[in-house]
């Protein structure tokens, strides 16, 4: 699994064999469990599907060492699947985030302005692929019933 270190301003991660440096990063799940009623009064809930998506935003530097993994695996689009790891560690504070099975795909091929000093930057978005899914501090997202018969 990529191991990721978050310090106040920096973020630094190896994904697809390549280290690299992350200028901003998001994991994002949508869970559409929802409640259900009966006579339109409420009466419990029922899991929905799930899905998650991480997202990473990086300069041109590291874009190249994607640009690489891609030319080895032979396109972009045959890239392959990576778990991320996201961990912080602010000194007072940690948070360890996994994500498994990610399929990245380039999202903002080109992102920048004329004016101001920023860098320019590049945004991989990969979509959750594993029934392993999210990993919260160790916890599971999904329970041992969501992923019955799916997990090793």
């Amino acid at each position: 699994m990529g191991g990721k270190r978050i310090t106040g301003s920096s973020f630094d991660t190896e994904i697809l064999g390549e280290f690299i440096h992350v200028e901003k990063g998001t994991v994002s799940i949508s869970d559409n469990s929802q409640a259900v009623s009966t006579r339109g009064i409420p009466d419990g809930w029922v899991a929905g599907d799930v899905s998650a998506t991480v997202e990473l935003e990086i300069s041109t530097k590291y874009i190249k060492q994607v640009i690489d993994a891609a030319r080895k695996a032979g396109s972009f689009r045959e890239l392959p699947v990576d778990d991320v790891s996201f961990y912080a560690n602010t000194g007072a504070e940690e948070l360890n985030i996994e994500a498994f099975g990610v399929k990245f795909n380039v999202e903002d091929l080109l992102d920048f302005e004329s004016k101001g000093s920023d860098v320019l930057t590049h945004k991989l978005k990969g979509a959750v692929t594993s029934s392993d899914f999210i990993h919260i501090d160790g916890v599971p997202y999904l329970s041992q019933d969501d992923t019955r018969n799916m997990v090793a």
